[in-house]
Order: C-alpha cells, then sequence, then structure tokens
C-alpha cells in the first residue's frame, strides 16, 4: 500500500472513530436526558402525593369511592370535612394567644354532657391542658347553643361519629376556624386517637377545623399527630356504639341520609 492509500485509510478510520464517538457522546446525553425527565416526573408525582396525602375527602366524598373504612390514609383523609369546600373566616388564627390565655384559665377537669335524642348521653373529660384552643372553642360554641339541633352526619360503624355541621354535609363550619393543636402542625399534644376519644374535623388546611368532631369508636392511633384530640368519653359509649352500629351508610364515606341522622339535643358543660 502506497503512502496516499495508508493516509486516506488512517483518515477513514480516524473519522469512522469519531462518528463513534460522536454517537456514544450523544447516547450519553440522550440517556442523562432521559433519566432527568424521569427523576423531574417522580419529584412531581412525589410532591402531589404529599400535597393530597390529605385531600383525598375530595376524592373519597364526590366520587362516592371505595366501601367501608379502608385503608389508614384513606380513612385519615375522609375526616377533612371539618370546613369542608366552605371558606371559613381564619379570624381565630389571629386570635390564638387570646383563646389559650382564656383557656388556660379553665381548670380540668370539665365536662361536656353530649345528649342524643332517643339514645343517651355521652359524656366526655375535656383535656384543655393538652389541647387549650380546641377544648375553648368547643365550651364556647356548646355554650352558645350551637350544637342544639345539630347532627352526626357521618358515621362508619368500627371507625367513628363525625358531626356538629349546620348543613349537616360536611361542609359547614361556625363563623371562625382554629389552631389545629397536633404534631404535624408543630404542636404537642399528647392525647391519642384511642377508643373513646374526641377530636376535631379539618380540611387540607391545618388550622381549619371549625365546629366538627369525630368520636373514636375504635383505636385510630394512625390520626395521631394530625388530628387535634382534645378529650375521652367517660360515661355513655355504649350509646356511641349503637349509634354506629344502627347507622346506614349512604356510600363507602359513610355519609348519613338527613332524615337518618341521630340528632343532638344539647351539649352542657359543667365542671365538678
Amino acid at each position: 500500500m502506497d503512502r496516499g492509500a495508508q493516509n486516506n485509510a488512517k483518515k477513514n478510520s480516524n473519522n469512522h472513530s469519531g462518528k463513534k464517538q460522536q454517537n456514544g457522546s450523544g447516547l450519553v446525553i440522550m440517556s442523562a436526558l432521559i433519566v432527568a425527565a424521569v427523576a423531574i416526573l417522580l419529584m412531581i408525582f412525589v410532591a402531589r402525593s404529599l400535597g393530597n396525602s390529605a385531600g383525598l375527602y375530595d376524592e373519597t366524598v364526590e366520587a362516592g369511592a371505595d366501601s367501608g373504612a379502608g385503608t389508614a390514609d384513606e380513612t385519615a383523609a375522609a375526616l377533612d370535612g371539618a370546613a369542608g369546600e366552605t371558606a371559613v373566616s381564619d379570624a381565630a388564627g389571629e386570635t390564638t394567644e387570646t383563646e389559650a390565655g382564656g383557656a388556660a384559665a379553665i381548670e380540668n377537669p370539665i365536662y361536656a354532657d353530649i345528649t342524643v335524642e332517643n339514645y343517651g348521653t355521652i359524656t366526655v373529660a375535656l383535656d384543655a391542658a393538652s389541647a387549650p384552643v380546641t377544648v375553648l372553642n368547643f365550651i364556647t360554641l356548646a355554650g352558645d347553643g350551637f350544637y342544639d339541633g345539630l347532627t352526626f352526619h357521618r358515621i362508619i360503624d368500627g371507625f367513628m361519629m363525625q358531626g356538629g355541621d349546620p348543613e349537616g354535609t360536611g361542609r359547614g363550619g361556625s363563623d371562625e376556624t382554629i389552631l389545629g393543636e397536633f404534631a404535624a402542625n408543630g404542636y404537642d399534644n399528647p392525647l391519642s386517637h384511642t377508643r373513646g376519644a374526641i377530636s376535631m374535623a379539618r380540611s387540607q388546611d391545618y388550622n381549619s377545623a371549625s365546629s366538627q368532631f369525630f368520636i373514636v369508636q375504635s383505636d385510630s392511633t394512625f390520626l395521631d399527630g394530625e388530628y387535634a384530640a382534645f378529650g375521652y368519653v367517660t360515661s355513655g359509649m355504649e350509646y356511641v356504639d349503637q349509634i354506629c352500629k344502627d347507622a346506614k351508610p349512604t356510600d363507602g364515606n359513610g355519609s348519613i341520609a338527613k332524615e337518618d341522622q341521630p340528632v343532638i339535643t344539647s351539649i352542657v358543660i359543667r365542671q365538678e
């Protein structure tokens, strides 16, 4: 082979090698772009999942999805009906210090006698030391007669019964919302959602609890740190059990038809 042919062969070899390197670089870049795109999609998915961890309320209520209490996440999310989609003023958030100070003057034990028509009286010992803002809100509403004549609109046997909504739909509340006194909201509340606990329902907003409350029928400690428990039933759990047993939900979310909702005759606050 003459020198010219050798040079041409060498050039062709170099060109071929260069193309392979370029192709290889292109594949590396393309792979990196695909990995980056997948990572971004995963981040978006995770972010949306976290953002909706308490937002399954809309899906379970509006679509009437799964039957029964479902998984821990579903049952926890299904409690997110305190304020629902109704815009309630956040005035309580501006008066937290005053409310806490007012509740600090309340000496435990303080009791709430919740009388349910055709059943009996469920007595709850409220714990103002563990959830002062929540307790003050509850006793203020009860003292004003706010709860008289309202109902338990949502009941799931083996889980809980929820009431205190003036609309009876799971979307109503009082004129104010309050601070969420639980760990996820930066508040140390030692009360656990064991059988007999009374706690506040809320929407996805941690500080959206208003008037709706629920009484836990069976241990539901997966709610701890996410909802503000503020006391325990001391007598009348047999009425809670009976109400839950008699309930005839119209969907998997525990919704009770208006005409079948147990009526709260009154909630009387007292101290011994």
